[in-house]
C-alpha cells in the first residue's frame, strides 16, 4: 500500500527535523542531562514539526539505548511506541475530545504507573480547543503531577491557552521553515524516491508551502509521476494556471478597462471562484509586485511563488508603488468579513473603482486623481527657453523714421535766481491688506514653497478659501481631505511668510474647517463679535 511522502519521510530522530535546531538541541541536552520537565508546550504554525518532535520526545524519554539524546528506534520501547502498541504513550486530539469528561478520564488513569515503559506520556494536540471546564480539570494534574507522568501539549493558537496552563509548561516556539531549508529537504526526498526534480521546481514548491514542510512534501507528492518535475509541471499539477487569469485581470485594471475586468470576474465567478478568493488572489499578486519593487534583491523569498518572474517584472514596470498600495488597501477593505452585504456586488464595485477611480467620490478616488496629475506633471517635458535674438550693430541706433528728441535749451544762471530744489519722488504706498485681494497675492507668492498636491487643493475654491484681516490670515478648508493636506506646518509657514512679505508686518495664520466653523489650531487672535461685523455694512441698521 502506497504511503504519502509526508508520512513516509517523517523524521525519526531530532537530527532529521528541518529548521528547528533551537528546539531540538535544547531537548537533546535535557535528555542527556536528565533535566526533563513534567509539561511541555509546543507552539507554531501547521507543518513545522510540533507533533513530530512530541513523538520523538516520547520515544527518547523511554528509549532503552538513547543515542546522544536521540531515540535508537531499535529497542522494544521505541518500536512499541512508534507502532502504537505501548498504551502508556497516548496521543489525544483535543479538537474532537475537548470535553471535561475526556480530561477527567485522562486524569483518572494518569495516576497509575506505566506498565511497559519508564514514563507515561500524554500528547495533547490542538490543546487550545479544550473547553474552559476541561482546562480547569487539566490544571489540577499539571499543578501536582506524579513523577512518572509527562504532558506534551501542542497548539497553533497560543492566545487561546489560559495563562494558568502556560505558567506550568516549558514553552518551545517553532518557526516557519525557510524556503531554502524546505527546498533542500525536497531535493533529498526526491533523490531517495527517484523523482527527477529540478532546482527551480524545488524552490517553487518550497515557496508555495509557506513555511510548512508537510505541505511541501504533499505538493511534491502531487507533482510526482509526470516525468521531470519542473516549474511548468508544478504550475499545471497544483492548478496555478488560473493565476494567469488573475494576472490578466490586473492588467486590464492597470489599463483602466473596467468592462474587461468585470467580464473576466464574471467568467471566474461562474467557473466556481468565490468573490473573496478572487480579490484575495488579486491582492496576493499586488503584494508580490510591491515586494519586487521595495526589495528587488532579497524579496524573492518573501513572495507567494504563484506567478512567474516575467509576470512580476512586467507589472513592476507598469505600476507605481502608490498605485499598488491603493489597490491593496481597497482590496483588503472589499474582502473584509465585516463589510457585509452581497459579496459579488462588493467585488464588482471594488474592481470598477480600481479600474476607474474617477467613477467614485471617496478618498481613494481623489488620491488616484492627485497621483495621476502629479505623474503627468512629472512626465511632461519642459520646453527649453528660446535663445535671445542676436542684435546687429545697427539695431542699437534709433530707427530713421522716428523724430529726434529735441535738445532742451540751456538755462542761464543768475545770481539772484537760485537753482530750484529737485522734486522728491513719492514713496510707494504699502499694499492695502484687504480680504480676498491679498489672499490671491499671498497664494501666488507662497506657491513656490508648496507641493503640487497642496497647490492644487489651494487653487480650488471647492476645497479652500483664504481671508486676510488685521494681521490674521484665515484659511477655511471645505472638507476633511483638504484639512489633512493643508493643516500642516509646511503650508502654514509658507502662507505666513508670504503674507508678512506683502503686508510688511507680522501675521498669524489660522486654519478652520468651514463645515463646522470650528477652528483647528488654538486661537491666536481675539474673536470678533458678530454684531460688530454686521455693523460694518451700511444697509444694516440697529434699533
Amino acid at each position: 500500500m502506497y504511503q504519502a511522502l509526508y508520512r513516509k519521510w517523517r523524521p525519526r530522530t531530532f537530527d532529521d527535523v528541518v529548521g528547528q535546531g533551537h528546539v531540538t538541541e535544547t531537548l537533546k541536552r535535557q535528555l542527556v542531562t536528565g533535566r526533563l520537565s513534567h509539561a511541555y508546550l509546543f507552539v507554531g504554525t501547521r507543518g513545522t514539526g510540533k507533533t513530530t518532535c512530541a513523538k520523538l520526545l516520547a520515544r527518547a524519554i523511554n528509549c532503552e539505548n538513547p543515542q546522544n539524546g536521540n531515540p535508537c528506534n531499535e529497542c522494544n520501547s521505541c518500536r512499541g511506541i512508534e507502532s502504537g502498541a505501548v498504551l502508556d504513550v497516548e496521543e489525544l486530539d483535543a479538537a474532537s475530545n475537548n470535553g471535561v469528561d475526556n480530561i477527567r478520564a485522562l486524569r483518572d488513569e494518569a495516576v497509575f504507573t506505566p506498565a511497559a515503559v519508564k514514563k507515561r506520556v500524554y500528547i495533547v494536540d490542538e490543546v487550545h480547543m479544550l473547553s474552559t471546564a476541561a482546562f480547569n480539570a487539566l490544571l489540577k494534574i499539571l499543578e501536582e503531577p506524579p513523577e512518572h507522568l509527562v504532558f506534551i501539549l501542542a497548539t497553533t493558537e497560543l492566545q487561546k491557552v489560559p495563562a494558568t496552563i502556560l505558567s506550568r509548561c516549558q514553552r518551545f516556539s517553532f518557526k516557519r521553515i525557510s524556503a531554502e531549508d524546505a527546498a533542500a529537504r525536497l531535493r533529498f526526498v526526491a533523490e531517495k524516491e527517484n523523482i527527477d526534480l529540478t532546482d527551480g521546481a524545488a524552490s517553487l514548491l518550497a515557496r508555495l508551502a509557506d513555511g510548512s514542510m508537510r505541505d511541501a512534501l504533499s505538493l511534491l507528492d502531487q507533482c510526482a509521476g509526470v516525468g521531470t518535475v519542473d516549474e511548468k509541471a508544478v504550475y499545471d499539477a497544483v492548478g496555478l494556471a488560473g493565476a494567469l487569469d488573475t494576472a490578466r485581470m490586473l492588467d486590464t485594471i492597470a489599463d483602466g478597462d473596467a468592462a474587461s475586468a468585470i467580464e473576466q470576474f464574471d467568467k471566474m465567478y461562474f467557473g466556481g471562484k468565490d468573490p473573496a478568493g478572487v480579490l484575495g488572489e488579486l491582492g496576493s499578486l499586488c503584494r508580490d509586485v510591491l515586494l519586487s519593487q521595495v526589495a528587488p534583491k532579497n524579496g524573492g523569498g518573501l513572495m507567494s511563488g504563484a506567478y512567474p518572474p516575467e509576470v512580476i517584472s512586467g507589472f513592476s514596470k507598469k505600476l507605481s508603488k502608490q498605485q499598488l498600495i491603493r489597490y491593496l488597501t481597497q482590496l483588503q477593505d472589499a474582502a473584509s468579513p465585516l463589510k457585509g452585504g452581497d459579496r459579488r456586488i462588493n467585488a464588482e464595485m471594488c474592481l470598477i473603482s480600481l479600474a476607474s477611480p474617477e467613477a467614485a467620490e471617496d478618498l481613494y478616488a481623489l488620491s488616484a486623481r492627485i497621483e495621476r496629475l502629479e505623474s503627468g506633471a512629472a512626465e511632461r517635458p519642459r520646453k527649453a527657453p528660446a535663445p535671445a535674438p542676436q542684435k546687429s550693430p545697427d539695431e542699437d541706433a534709433p530707427p530713421w523714421d522716428e523724430e529726434p528728441v529735441p535738445t532742451p535749451a540751456p538755462v542761464k544762471k543768475t545770481a539772484s535766481a537760485p537753482m530750484p530744489a529737485p522734486e522728491k519722488k513719492p514713496e510707494p504706498a504699502k499694499q492695502e491688506a484687504s480680504g480676498g485681494d491679498i489672499w490671491a497675492d499671498v497664494l501666488k507668492t507662497a506657491k513656490a514653497a508648496l507641493t503640487p498636491s497642496q497647490r492644487m487643493i489651494l487653487d480650488s475654491r471647492d476645497n479652500a478659501e483664504g481671508e486676510y484681516e488685521s494681521g490674521v490670515l484665515t484659511l477655511r478648508v471645505k472638507n476633511r481631505f483638504a484639512e489633512n493636506i493643508l493643516n500642516v506646518s509646511s503650508v502654514t509657514t509658507a502662507l505666513k511668510a508670504a503674507a508678512e512679505k506683502l503686508t510688511a508686518g507680522p501675521c498669524v495664520v489660522k486654519v478652520e474647517l468651514a463645515e463646522s466653523k470650528t477652528e483647528i489650531p488654538e486661537k491666536t487672535a481675539p474673536a470678533e463679535d458678530k454684531l460688530d461685523r454686521l455693523s460694518k455694512f451700511s444697509n444694516v441698521k440697529f434699533e
